[in-house]
């Protein structure tokens, strides 16, 4: 038998007819797909939430903080839970390698860091996750849904929320204009 490959650790981005309002125009990091589901997070919807108004109400220092950086939408599930999205390891509670210099942390120690600028220079913070059940996101995947990309840092830490589909998709050379609404299978 086969061994079956997922994409792990790729930008799954919604094509125009997904049909579902949660996820238009939307770029999702996919940090877990196997055989019994995916799950990730979407990086391109800003919510209304500042980080140092987060960080306040969790009673974490936030001096440090550069900018005004928002908490991003990750998905309709768990919308309390959070999520950072970084680049550089730095021994936290719960951090999951994605690929080289790119970590998931859920522990709220990389947090109460960044407040006081001794975390990742790079990162996103993020509320709530995405996820597909057994063969779900297949499906979705077939019927034409979503398009499968490599991940970038540039997209992920250095572009605005509103050019990160566009960019997404060119990065398996797609023209975004040339997405079709109907899958084409042989």
């Amino acid at each position: 038998m086969a061994e079956e490959r997922y994409c792990n650790n790729q930008f799954l981005v919604a094509m125009p007819n997904l049909g579902d309002a949660n996820f238009d125009h939307s770029v999702t990091l996919l940090f877990e797909y196997t055989a019994g589901g995916a799950t990730g997070l979407v990086i391109n919807r800003p919510t209304d939430l500042k980080l140092a108004d987060m960080l306040r109400h969790m009673e974490l220092e936030r001096s440090a903080l550069s900018g005004d950086p928002i908490v991003y939408w990750g998905g309709p599930l768990a919308r309390e839970r959070g999520f950072v999205v970084h680049r550089q390891p730095g021994g936290w509670e719960s951090s999951l390698e994605l690929d080289t210099d790119l970590f998931l942390t859920s522990s709220r120690d990389v947090l109460a860091a960044i407040g006081r600028g001794q975390g990742p220079q790079d990162y996103l913070v993020v509320l709530g996750y995405a996820g597909w059940g057994e063969g779900q996101l297949d499906e979705e995947i077939l019927a034409n849904a979503w398009l499968t990309t490599p991940v970038s840092r540039e997209v992920l830490f250095r572009l605005p929320p509103p050019q990160r589909w566009l960019a997404a998709t060119r990065l398996i050379g797609v023209d975004p204009a040339s997405l079709a609404s109907v899958a084409g299978h042989a």
